[in-house]
């Protein structure tokens, strides 16, 4: 895999669903994480829950976002995970269209 030159302010992120997408991602040497699916979505028939995502980032030092089924019922187990964030386009989306923030 060639090393490129980049700038300090460029960060770069990368997504994993398992452990092997994330030992990739770690030998990418990425600024930034993306595990998914946290919670249960439509698209897969699994997903990790947050004893499994604790798991697996208690592993790496590396900063992690939560992404996948996040939505109000579960918004609260995202403090029980060792995540720097969380993106959810439909929770942030239906809060934006009824005008909470």
């Amino acid at each position: 895999m060639p090393v490129y030159n980049r700038n300090k302010t460029f960060l770069i992120l990368g997504s994993a669903h398992n452990l092997n997408e994330i030992n990739q991602k770690k030998k990418q040497n990425i600024d930034f994480i993306f595990i998914s699916p946290l919670f249960n979505i439509k698209k897969r028939k699994y997903f990790l829950g947050p004893t499994k995502y604790r798991i697996l980032t208690n592993h790496f030092n590396i900063k992690t976002i939560a992404l996948g089924g996040i939505n109000e019922k579960n918004l609260k187990k995202i403090n029980i995970i060792n995540c720097y964030g969380f993106a959810s386009i439909s929770y942030i989306e239906k809060h934006k269209l009824n005008g909470k923030k």
